[in-house]
């Protein structure tokens, strides 16, 4: 009947349905990723009646292409997930992704916590390391996330570990709606936002403003929760202008703020009242340009900027301030040719970075031995990448993928990198598995601080370098009747890996690099369809982190490890399974089991062992009335098991996990 092609659609989950008269109709589902050209084909059936064919996705959610190893998270799962929506909630990360998990306040995945954040493949760069702990999207703002744990791409690189491309909403799915939220739990907290969308054929907008409040803000150092309120204000801001057919504007926006107290153990010496204020502010506008069939032209300026101000009490004995802000522009422009056998992509990517830095370390009474005396700097850096791929289908069962990443890197020190990734896909005949394999090089460019040595003269500071990593995995994933299984093996050597130390006493962290390390591990993943009115999930990671050698740059603590030490974030073991089930009379339910093998007890240079394992379920309840009103009752950490998550040093060492919280939520949709 003929051949239609849709060039520019977001990543996410769709139905397509193709009808023509004297046929029966057909559907066909699929989960699209970003880089993935989705072909279809719908051999139509000549009825007489008004029938309907549902042909299930051969491929059930699997990219039969792609050698990258990926997640996609639904704004359904999301939305059902206990705490999920919750503002400062990673939960839709650690529910459904491998390897992903809360520690000392910061998300980690496959052993780092360098990750990327991008807006419908577009960066928002940030090259800090753990200075922030607020994040970077409200969950209720998003449609849909993309998360590439490995095997990326030449388009990506400047973080190892997790590459999260963000779909937001964009108002295409509301006509004049808007929709109220508002929650109150625990610890006095509330989280509440307004948002409200509508489009045309051609023009879209959506808009959201969020606060919340709750005394239960970062993880305690001890049981007790004691000095830990938090509150934050943001809005975000989407608009989708479609010219004509071959030409798309769209421009995203956010602002935010954050205020944390940071938690106090009643009983330490000296008793501490700091504080981390940050802000996170963004622009993104991207121009979508259809050359022809099959070639597109992504031009996207961005501006970001990131500030943590981390400050102590005046009566502090210890009073330690570090000031941070960070201001990025640049841009990212790509072209993408589709012919054939070939999926060609190429582009540039180039931002400058300006940072104004302050910190020191205060006495009562002054001159104490760990003072620190008040300095401030305030550097340049700058970034250029180039990058090609090609991704050629060999055959309709193998397909090849290689790329070629150079990067310059000037600032403080100057480097260049040049990057080769190489993977391949082979799906299996009739069965429909796909197995995949890659070969990649990173670099990773240093966070921008500067420091001189007379100003540290207990803990001289040296240039950091960047990170260099060099990757190896394979996978496969299975579709089965509906279900997705997928199973993948991986390794990371990192030359420089980038981690973080306290300054003496005081609670002012910078970051440093480490010799070498070793990530290894084996993830997999469950997703199963509808089962009556169930579903289930199950993410499983086993793996190790591991560091060798001196401390290279940065903060110079004296640290060394002559064989292999286990690094703070090590933890060997972590699940999280649930499901969601559809009940009776508009109502629904989530559960999620929670588990994790321990993390590094201590610095692990010295007879290592692990705290003890721990588990914590999650359970949420929710009722509609009609098509307006929804209330939803979470319980997160059901069993109020209040152990010590990890003892590592970040916001005052210890930290233990969050008690019981029970919430009730409203969800309130009216048109305008």
């Amino acid at each position: 009947m003929g051949q239609f092609r849709f060039d520019n659609v977001p990543l996410g989950n769709y139905t397509v349905t193709v009808e023509a008269e004297g046929f029966a109709p057909q559907v066909q589902t699929l989960a699209l990723a970003s880089g993935r050209e989705a072909r279809l084909h719908f051999p139509l059936t000549v009825t007489s009646s008004n029938e309907t064919v549902q042909v299930s996705d051969t491929l059930q959610g699997v990219n039969p292409d792609s050698s990258t190893t990926t997640s996609i998270v639904s704004r359904q799962q999301i939305e059902a997930s206990p705490g999920a929506t919750q503002t400062n909630s990673m939960s839709m990360i650690g529910d459904y992704v491998p390897g992903a998990y809360m520690v000392h306040d910061q998300l980690h995945i496959r052993g780092g916590h360098q990750i990327s954040w991008l807006l419908d493949g577009v960066p928002v760069p940030n090259t800090s390391i753990a200075s922030n702990v607020g994040p970077q999207f409200d969950p209720k703002d998003i449609d849909n996330i993309e998360v590439q744990r490995g095997g990326y791409s030449a388009e990506y690189g400047d973080r190892t570990y997790g590459v999260f491309n963000v779909v937001t909403r964009s108002g295409f799915e509301r006509n004049r709606e808007a929709e109220l939220v508002s929650s109150f739990g625990s610890f006095n907290d509330t989280n509440d936002q307004i948002s409200f969308g509508d489009h045309t054929e051609r023009f879209a907008y959506y808009g959201s403003l969020t606060g919340y409040r709750t005394d239960l803000g970062l993880e305690t150092p001890v049981s007790q929760v004691i000095n830990d309120q938090a509150a934050g204000l943001s809005g975000f801001g989407s608009v989708i202008f479609n010219k004509d057919p071959a030409d798309q504007l769209r421009l995203i926006t956010s602002v935010r703020g954050d205020h944390y107290q940071v938690p106090i153990d009643p009983a330490a010496t000296p008793l501490l009242h700091d504080v981390e204020n940050e802000r996170d502010d963004f622009v993104n506008l991207t121009w979508l340009h259809t050359i022809g069939s099959g070639i597109v032209l992504t031009v996207s300026p961005f501006y970001h900027f990131n500030r943590a101000h981390y400050d102590g009490d005046s009566d502090d004995i210890i009073r330690s301030e570090y000031d941070r802000g960070s201001n990025y522009v640049g841009g990212l422009s790509t072209i993408g040719i589709t012919r054939g056998q070939h999926n060609f992509h190429a582009g540039f990517q180039v931002f400058g970075e300006r940072d104004n830095q302050f910190y020191s370390v205060a006495t009562d009474p002054p001159g104490g031995p760990d003072g620190v005396s008040p300095s401030r700097t305030i550097p340049w850096a700058n970034i250029e990448a180039l990058f090609a791929e090609e991704q050629y289908k060999a055959a309709s069962w193998l397909t090849f993928n290689g790329g070629l990443r150079l990067t310059h890197y000037g600032g403080p020190v100057n480097e260049n990198a040049a990057d080769p990734r190489v993977g391949a896909a082979v799906q299996i005949p009739h069965v429909g598995w796909v197995l995949r394999a890659f070969y990649g090089r990173y670099y990773q460019a240093p966070p921008l601080v500067t420091v001189t040595g007379a100003v540290l003269s207990s803990n001289p500071f040296l240039p950091l370098h960047g990170e260099r990593d060099e990757q190896r995995e394979f996978g496969l994933a299975i579709p089965f009747q509906g279900w997705t299984f997928d199973i993948s093996n991986f390794r990371t050597g990192a030359h420089n890996f980038f981690d973080h130390d306290a300054l003496g006493n005081s609670n002012v962290f910078f970051p440093l690099t480490l010799e070498h390390a070793r990530i290894r591990g084996w993830e997999a993943s469950v997703k199963s369809p509808n089962i009556g009115h169930a579903n289930i999930h199950l993410a499983y990671s086993h793996q190790s982190a591991e560091w060798s050698g001196i401390v290279t740059g940065g903060l110079i603590t004296g640290d060394s490890c002559d064989t292999l030490c286990f690094l703070d974030h090590d933890q060997r073991d972590t699940l999280s399974t649930g499901f969601n089930l559809g009940l009776p009379w508009k109502s629904s339910a989530a559960f999620d089991l929670n588990y994790g093998s321990g993390f590094l007890n201590g610095d692990g240079l010295t007879a290592p062992t692990h705290l003890p394992a721990h588990t914590t379920f999650d359970l949420a309840l929710a009722k509609s009335f009609g098509e307006r009103f929804t209330i939803r009752l979470t319980g997160l950490n059901l069993s109020n098991d209040h152990y010590m998550l990890d003892n590592s040093n970040t916001f005052g060492g210890t930290h233990f996990v969050n008690p019981r919280e029970i919430s009730a939520q409203l969800r309130y949709s009216f048109r305008y």
